[in-house]
């Protein structure tokens, strides 16, 4: 009887351990599906000019008089640090550096036209 329950708690207990992780894999799938939602708005926006990559993988309004801009930033933002979040601790590295790679990616692969923002600081139109 004892083996059973010692049984029956090593079970729960290795249940509990996984829902995180399977919480988790559901908060990254939701965080995916409304960066994919928004990824069309937020194009615009950077072609427009409203909105530019800095050198830490977040936009950054670069047009106040945009009204949407902000809020879309703001939103993306949230969902960008979830994400480089979640592989800095996967990859046992900081989000910090996980960022600064991703930045370079993106301002890599930028439109023309699109601000990006160096190494150093530095904003220019790609």
């Amino acid at each position: 009887m004892k083996t059973l329950a010692r049984l029956l708690l090593a079970f729960a207990l290795l249940l509990g351990a996984a829902a995180p992780a399977a919480r988790a894999a559901d908060d990254l799938a939701a965080v995916k599906a409304r960066m994919t939602a928004r990824i069309t708005a937020i194009d615009a926006l950077k072609l427009k000019g409203a909105l530019g990559e800095n050198n830490q993988a977040l936009l950054e309004v670069r047009d106040p008089a945009v009204k949407e801009a902000a809020a879309v930033a703001a939103e993306e933002n949230k969902d960008r640090e979830a994400v480089y979040a979640a592989l800095a601790k996967s990859q046992g590295v900081t989000a910090a550096e996980v960022a600064k790679a991703r930045a370079r990616q993106l301002a890599a692969n930028s439109a023309k036209g699109v601000w990006v923002q160096d190494d150093k600081g530095t904003w220019a139109k790609k």
